[in-house]
């Protein structure tokens, strides 16, 4: 079972969270959405395997993942995200939101005798984000204009959509598809 045993905490504190705050280096839209799908779909898993306890949250699995959901959506809307790029009191707030949002979802669906629950919370997120990163390829301007890079905002907002098609959505649907396949194999072993 997953939770029995856990990562060394040392594999989360030693170079994981340095490679998420790096991304800082990529400018604009993009290098935003390598730090918010480093927070949620990398750090957060690895602080809940390194730290089963926080699996103890009594939680309901789809209440995490509509808190998370929430937490999501609220941050992209234009007006939050350009006082998180001008503001460092925002910008952390904005980044401790995600990272708590992310420890809620993963630490309630990755908690054992909740597979199927857990599953639903993963399978909603990946559509969520699958969502919003579409919306942010196929939007026809740069809703973030003010903080994309370059000569083209527009390419780098698409660009931070594409990005979070390709971490968020397989990442949540494979934890989804995981939990899944966990119960299905329990549910062989006691037939």
């Amino acid at each position: 079972m997953l939770m029995r045993r856990a990562l060394p905490p040392a594999l989360l504190a030693a170079g994981v969270p340095a490679l998420v705050w790096a991304a800082g280096i990529v400018p604009g839209f993009a290098g935003h959405m390598i730090r918010h799908m480093g927070l949620v779909a990398v750090i957060a898993p690895l602080a809940v395997l390194s730290l089963p306890v926080l699996a103890r949250l009594p939680v309901p699995p789809l209440a995490a993942a509509l808190a998370e959901f929430a937490v999501v959506w609220v941050w992209h809307l234009p007006a939050l995200h350009l006082a998180a790029r001008i503001s460092p009191g925002w910008f952390w707030a904005e980044q401790a939101a995600f990272l708590g949002a992310g420890l809620l979802v993963w630490a309630t669906a990755l908690r054992p005798g909740q597979d199927l629950a857990g599953a639903g919370a993963m399978l909603l997120t990946s559509m969520h984000m699958t969502l919003l990163g579409a919306l942010l390829i196929l939007a026809g301007r740069p809703l973030y204009a003010a903080i994309c890079y370059g000569a083209d905002p527009l390419a780098d907002q698409r660009m931070g959509g594409m990005l979070m098609l390709a971490i968020g959505t397989p990442v949540y649907l494979a934890a989804g598809l995981w939990l899944v396949a966990r119960r299905l194999g329990a549910e062989g072993e006691t037939a």
